[in-house]
């Protein structure tokens, strides 16, 4: 195997990698804010709901 292969093995183990971190960091985001919405008042969770999907957005490109 090759420099660039080796080079492209690694580049895709690292894009997996951020894929996977970024995924569980929107799930406890959205976990810890489902608990919170129905206490706080509907401007507040609609908030969050858009920066929720505007990240959503961000990592899902």
């Amino acid at each position: 195997m090759g420099m660039k292969d080796k080079f492209q093995d690694q580049s895709g183990q690292w894009q997996q990698q951020a894929k996977q971190k970024a995924k569980q960091a929107k799930e406890q985001i959205q976990q810890r804010g489902r608990g919170r919405e129905m206490d706080e008042d509907p401007e507040r969770a609609r908030r969050e709901q858009e920066d929720r999907d505007r990240m959503n957005q961000d990592y899902d490109a």
